[in-house]
């Protein structure tokens, strides 16, 4: 039985954002502020985790705290978790949206920097996920929600480093989702496409590129409702579903 009725809300009011300073993650802020919730805030850079802040307060959220932290640094998510829980008096929503954009060239040619950025894009998602989904289980309700990629759904020889991580993440993602379903936590994949932030500066535009703001906005609904994935724009459900669908002897000589 459950120890907690669920609160009566139609996105969780006591917000945890890692990542929180990314762009798709600060669109995904402004619109959670404007619901008056109480907001917890992640990131690396201290300043600019202040300078959200105070823009989310403006906006309309009842309370903004911060932490900067380095998440790649493993053994600090607990202490992190557990001050967020602290200081927001509870937890029922999270949307973890840290990563990098791995450089593929220079992966193939360096181990260190391979597994560098399975730890920043991977491992340290799942070290956060362990413990937050120990925290929801047991309270019986939440919302955990993850910015992936499409790059997870099929490996790739432009990115397949970075596709690794997300495909990683989406299997765990989905066994998560398999464990708490019973115990009234969602868990939602958000697989977007490209996206027109800082992180994608050096890659070259095209039509398929989508405005933070339009992420954000999706993402932002995805967390009032019941959806287990979310692609980001929809056009990228069909795109994948496609070329998933490519056999391996054909897909294996495609220069995608």
């Amino acid at each position: 039985m459950p120890t907690h009725a669920p609160p009566q809300r139609d996105i969780g009011m006591k917000i945890l954002i890692i990542g929180a300073t990314s762009a798709i993650a600060q669109e995904t802020a402004k619109l959670l502020a404007q619901d008056r919730t109480d907001i917890f805030l992640v990131g690396r850079s201290q300043e600019k985790l202040l300078a959200l802040e105070q823009d989310l307060l403006v906006r309309g959220a009842r309370q903004v705290h911060n932490m900067a932290v380095d998440l790649c640094l493993l053994d600090h998510h607990q202490h992190l978790i557990d001050t967020a829980i602290d200081r927001l008096n509870g937890l029922d929503t999270v949307l973890i949206a840290h990563g990098t954009l791995s450089d593929q060239q220079h992966c193939e040619q360096s181990v260190s920097k391979t597994l560098q950025e399975l730890t920043t894009n991977c491992l340290s998602t799942i070290s956060l996920l362990t413990i937050l989904a120990n925290y929801f289980q047991q309270q019986q309700y939440g919302c955990l929600t993850v910015i992936s990629s499409v790059a997870g759904d099929r490996g790739r020889q432009s990115n397949y480093v970075y596709g690794t991580a997300k495909g990683a993440v989406n299997i765990f993602l989905e066994g998560l989702r398999n464990r708490l379903t019973h115990a009234n936590v969602n868990v939602v994949t958000v697989k977007p496409g490209f996206v027109d932030t800082p992180m994608t500066e050096r890659v070259k535009k095209n039509l398929l590129f989508a405005d933070p703001k339009t992420v954000g906005k999706r993402i932002y609904l995805a967390l009032q409702g019941k959806k287990d994935i979310v692609y980001v724009p929809l056009y990228w459900a069909l795109i994948m579903k496609t070329i998933r669908a490519i056999p391996e002897r054909i897909f294996k000589t495609l220069k995608l």
